[in-house]
């Protein structure tokens, strides 16, 4: 909602300023068509070029994020606190082979089945799951678990913010691209040389529109969407490092409902349940759960 808000504000203020200083549109407008032409398909090309497949369809998806925001909701947050307090409760209290046929097959386990929308994210299961393994065959150490865990977590988080840097270079290339138009646009005119100066002037300005698209939409649109996309990725992350936290204090010892209570701690503040809240949300946990 906010972003479509900014984009609003961004066109009224700048040709609205433009407009009311005495510029006439028209001149940009004649002119835009062909200058967007050649920069953004310089800089789609570029960004072909410089990027893989799958960072592309990445970026893709990740527009979606840009107004959408980050999947994971405060209530979220809470499900996956009561998903691994019922792991860790029945790893304490009932071993590791009570829990095997949840790890194995979490598709088919009553814990993991509680969570429907934490179940639907692949990565979320199978580090649970990948971490929980590791601990049924006696690898307890909380350091080698913790080790492995920021492996994982690094990994998956450099893939899911490669789109936002292939977004990020390409608006630190739309400038010069801006710049090229011109200066094709120079070149025309030149060629032009021996026409009366309104038509020469006319001409000039059209090229130096090309400058002003190049920043303004690397500064203006594409510069801020990348922020925004990478921002999205760092609070989707947390949400993993929750489990990282649970998983590890967990390894110390910790009861079950501490463990938790460190994972709370994680949480970014907007989403955080109350302690309150977290006791209530595990008190309602069904005792067959």
């Amino acid at each position: 909602m906010f972003q479509i808000i900014g984009i609003v504000v961004l066109f009224v203020t700048v040709f609205g300023s433009y407009l009311i200083s005495g510029g006439k549109l028209a001149v940009i407008l004649e002119a835009a068509p062909h200058e967007l032409l050649a920069i953004g398909g310089a800089g789609v090309a570029a960004f072909l070029i410089s990027n893989s497949m799958a960072t592309i369809k990445s970026a893709g998806g990740g527009m979606g994020k840009v107004f959408k925001g980050p999947k994971w909701r405060a209530g979220d947050y809470r499900d996956l606190l009561s998903l691994l307090f019922l792991l860790t409760k029945t790893m304490k209290s009932k071993g590791v082979i009570a829990l095997e046929s949840h790890i194995e097959k979490p598709g088919e386990s009553n814990i993991f089945g509680r969570f429907p929308r934490i179940t639907q994210d692949h990565f979320a299961v199978d580090f649970i799951c990948d971490t929980l393994r590791m601990m049924t065959m006696n690898l307890e150490d909380p350091h080698q678990v913790e080790d492995a865990m920021e492996k994982q977590l690094e990994k998956h988080h450099h893939e899911a913010i490669s789109a936002a840097h292939a977004l990020q270079g390409l608006a630190d290339a739309l400038p010069a691209l801006g710049i090229v138009a011109a200066v094709l646009g120079v070149i025309k005119t030149m060629g032009s040389i021996t026409e009366p100066p309104e038509v020469l002037g006319g001409m000039i300005g059209g090229a130096l529109v090309g400058t002003f698209m190049g920043v303004f939409l690397a500064y203006g649109l594409v510069g801020p969407f990348a922020t925004r996309m990478k921002e999205v990725v760092e609070e989707e992350g947390s949400f993993y490092r929750i489990i990282q936290s649970v998983l590890v204090a967990h390894l110390h010892g910790n009861a079950a409902q501490i463990s938790v209570e460190i994972g709370r701690g994680s949480v970014p503040s907007t989403a955080q349940p109350s302690f309150l809240e977290m006791e209530e949300a595990l008190n309602n946990i069904p005792s067959e759960a």
